[in-house]
């Protein structure tokens, strides 16, 4: 489950720098497109989150609890 947070995190990062790089290019616009992108990541992450914990529920789900009868 690691790597899935490592590219959780360059992906946020990576629109972190990419939105520090237009506010510095074009003020007005880059606020606007800052927050979208903020967004659309933040979407993506929430996303990857949830097809994660369902996945997770799911495998847990479908382990096997009662113990074998003696033998």
């Amino acid at each position: 489950m690691q790597p899935i947070h490592h590219q959780v995190a360059f992906l946020l990062a990576w629109a972190d720098v990419t939105s520090r790089r237009l506010a510095r290019s074009e003020r007005g616009a880059a606020t606007t497109e800052t927050v979208i992108i903020k967004a659309i990541f933040a979407a993506l992450a929430l996303a990857v989150g949830a097809i994660i914990v369902a996945k997770v529920t799911g495998k847990a789900e479908s382990i096997p609890t009662d113990a074998p009868a003696g033998g």
